[in-house]
């Protein structure tokens, strides 16, 4: 495995490592780097489906093959991101808990240096497009307090970060240490959107969001998501498939709702969670078969890059598969061609990379 630690990868242990140090070797769930993969992939069909519902200003009466092509494309994928959290969530609590500080500033920089970098590579690419929507440095200075423009999709590292924070205090304090610096962080994050707020009022300075911050759903994932996924052998797998319709039932209801009620379901809606609960389980513990398993770890660990360059391949691809003239069947197949051709290069991107030796800056 890669030495690198994308955002929800266990750090492997070495056999004789964990003998040296006492402690018994740890198991690899290869169950855990399929749904990440899944995930992953749900991302980047996530995104497709809204480039086909855009293309039609997101209304059947615009192109009705286009549209229904992208809700469902989109509410397929709806699992993916609260997967990430839950994922999170059991990396942290149960799967590799920080032991120290330095263990956990070592995870925190192989996210932000990658953050740092892609932000960068996305303004550059806006600029040379011709798509930002404003001057680079205001861009940048936006971006280092959170706002996640033109790389929308990196909104998700700037919760993920203080929830893994938070939920590292809470195991680092429980095993008896006492992270003041780490809560020094946590209570600046807590108090810095109400004191920019202040200093905007009082100076008249137009303050930056801060988008360093956590939404209670997303913890609410991490933890009930560490929950399910440290189930014991056998907890979930019985039913399994019972699970499948509950993950079935789910995609039904946020379809529903991003048809009749809004367009996009929030994530901390009800249909959102049976979704996520409903894939965690029916994939939990799935045995995968030996020969798979070192391609799997391999296409785990290119996830994290895959997800941060795959906006900028979706994004130069659309046009060649997205238009709001298709009927039904081709809006159908532009679709899967779309999200096949940014998956492939995407994760062929990240898997290059890695083999020249950039995952640190990359991801």
């Amino acid at each position: 495995m890669s030495s690198t630690v994308p955002v929800t990868t266990v750090p492997p242990v070495e056999p004789h490592d964990a003998a040296r140090a006492g402690r018994p070797e740890r198991e690899h769930r290869y169950d855990v780097d399929l749904i990440r993969l899944l995930a992953s992939v749900g991302v980047i069909l996530c995104h497709s489906g809204s480039a086909f519902l855009d293309a039609v200003g997101r209304t059947e009466a615009g192109g009705p093959g286009v549209y229904w092509a992208g809700i469902v494309g989109d509410s397929a994928s709806r699992f993916a991101v609260p997967v990430f959290f839950a994922i999170a969530g059991w990396v942290v609590l149960v799967g590799a808990p920080p032991k120290d500080g330095r263990r956990l500033r070592q995870r925190i920089v192989r996210i932000l240096v990658p953050l740092g970098a892609w932000t960068a590579l996305y303004l550059a690419w806006g600029r040379w497009r011709g798509t930002n929507d404003g001057p680079v440095t205001g861009l940048a200075r936006d971006a280092l307090f959170g706002s996640v423009r033109p790389a929308f999709h990196l909104w998700y590292l700037y919760a993920y970060v203080p929830v893994v924070l938070l939920l590292a205090f809470v195991v680092m304090v429980r095993s008896g240490k006492r992270p003041w610096g780490l809560a020094a962080a946590l209570l600046g994050l807590a108090l810095a959107p109400v004191l920019l707020g202040d200093v905007g009022r009082i100076t008249g300075w137009d303050m930056p969001r801060l988008g360093w911050t956590f939404a209670p759903y997303q913890l609410v994932y991490a933890v009930a998501g560490a929950l399910l996924v440290a189930l014991p052998a056998g907890a979930a797998g019985r039913w399994r498939a019972l699970w499948a319709l509950v993950a079935v039932a789910g995609f039904a209801g946020v379809a529903w709702y991003q048809h009749d009620i809004h367009y996009a379901i929030p994530y901390g809606s009800l249909f959102v969670a049976l979704f996520t609960a409903g894939v965690l389980l029916s994939l939990h513990r799935l045995p995968i078969p030996g020969r798979l398993r070192p391609h799997l770890v391999r296409l785990g660990n290119a996830s994290f890059g895959a997800y941060l360059v795959h906006l900028m391949v979706l994004t130069a691809l659309s046009r060649w598969f997205v238009s709001d003239g298709l009927g039904p069947a081709a809006a159908v197949a532009s679709l899967v061609g779309l999200v096949a051709a940014t998956t492939l290069l995407s994760f062929g991107a990240a898997l290059l990379w890695a083999r020249v030796g950039l995952t640190r800056l990359l991801g």
